[in-house]
């Protein structure tokens, strides 16, 4: 499957000038990041586990 027939979602944080934005696509068997200002640049490739631990880390730090 290409990147341009995934689902990207960006980050509720982005800011409206487009800035230091990424955009994820969850499939079943990963999560997919990119830079949402050059998304034809490869993209990350996690297990949805990691992205789970990444997703609570981040939460937990913003406490």
């Amino acid at each position: 499957m290409s990147t341009t027939e995934l689902t990207w979602f960006k980050s509720s944080y982005s800011g409206g000038s487009g800035d230091n934005c990424i955009e994820v696509a969850v499939r079943t068997e990963a999560v997919l990041v990119r830079d949402s200002k050059d998304a034809d640049r490869q993209t990350l490739t996690v297990s949805p586990d990691a992205w789970a631990a990444f997703t609570t880390l981040a939460a937990d730090a913003r406490l």
